[in-house]
């Protein structure tokens, strides 16, 4: 069987690492770079480095990697479909819900596969959990809550915190619950001098009763990603950085010392750190979308969920949360 024929369009930081990844990837070949700075980086390894779109379709590729800004999403996006060429879109798939709208329907209307980046899907520790929640080893799932937190990427600057960082978290947390969002309600602020927001508090609920809550910013000294998923049988623990998933069951071991019984909602488990397989999650991802184009079972981020993942993140986006007032509906609130 010939090798996929695929492209890679924007050489940046993340493009360095498709680069890679696809360099190595199995029945893919990588056969040229699209990007208007030219190889800055040196990852092209003697392939053609093409200045546009346009002249990747005419060299011929099977599917394409987009690694742009999100600004030029759909212009990449349109071209690549009215050019016959599948697409896996870095996330957010747009930078508005009406962009979304449009790549997603300029692929379907084709019949082309669309897929988008959304690369916390693919991390190890959230596999496994999704795996054990379908399993039942929470039994409900009552709560997920994610901390998301860092330093200030000087690298982003056409979105905020919302769509740059919180939309993982929205893909991840309906993922790995199954379950849709039905509301949400945020307050954002601006604290670097950006028009952009930088720090967002956003709770809701999914189509099953499942409540969650997304603390993102742009603001910290200290690097997290953390999920928590609570349910009526204990709670497990994702550690996106490291991979790892710790698993704090409920137990039968009733405590018997009345001062520290207060503080203990259920009685006392054990805490286990779970041995799991740590594929990168890039390379995962890649596989996927790779099968998908081949006609395979593959699980991707479609372009359906990722214009779901953006409309619930645009109902967050409503103004910084730092001009309160007393007047009633004049507060920086967003609900759907």
């Amino acid at each position: 069987m010939a090798k996929l024929r695929a492209g890679l369009i924007g050489a940046g930081m993340m493009g360095r690492n498709h680069a890679r990844v696809l360099s190595g990837l199995d029945d893919v070949e990588l056969v040229a770079i699209v990007d208007p700075n030219g190889d800055q980086h040196g990852v092209a390894g003697g392939r053609p480095v093409f200045e546009t779109v346009d002249q990747l379709i005419e060299h011929g590729v099977d599917y394409a990697m987009v690694a742009v800004p999100t600004a030029l999403h759909l212009e990449v996006g349109t071209k690549l479909a009215e050019g016959g060429v599948h697409a896996l879109i870095e996330k957010p798939l747009a930078e508005s819900v009406e962009n979304a709208e449009k790549l997603a329907e300029a692929f379907a209307s084709r019949g082309l596969i669309g897929g988008v980046g959304h690369i916390e899907r693919y991390n190890p520790a959230l596999q496994s959990a999704r795996a054990r929640i379908e399993n039942g080893d929470l039994g409900e799932v009552y709560q997920v809550a994610t901390r998301r937190q860092g330093p200030f990427p000087g690298r982003i600057a056409d979105v905020g915190v919302v769509m740059d960082l919180a939309t993982h978290d929205i893909d991840l947390t309906a993922w790995v619950t199954q379950q849709e969002y039905v509301d949400i309600t945020a307050q954002t602020a601006h604290r670097s001098g950006r028009p952009h927001e930088d720090l967002v508090a956003a709770t809701g609920r999914l189509s099953k009763g499942t409540v969650v809550n997304h603390l993102v910013n742009w603001l910290s000294p200290l690097k997290e990603r953390t999920t928590v998923i609570t349910g009526e049988k204990g709670t497990f623990i994702a550690d996106t950085l490291t991979a790892d998933l710790t698993f704090f069951k409920n137990g039968k071991v009733k405590t018997e010392w009345p001062g520290l019984s207060q503080f203990r909602g259920v009685t006392e488990g054990d805490v286990t750190r779970l041995a799991i397989p740590k594929p990168e999650p890039l390379r995962v991802e890649h596989e996927n979308f790779r099968d998908a184009v081949l006609g395979k079972d593959a699980d991707i981020v479609t372009l359906v969920q990722g214009l779901a993942t953006v409309r619930t993140a645009f109902k967050c986006i409503s103004g910084p949360s730092d001009r309160w007032t007393d007047e009633p509906g004049e507060n920086p609130q967003c609900e759907f």
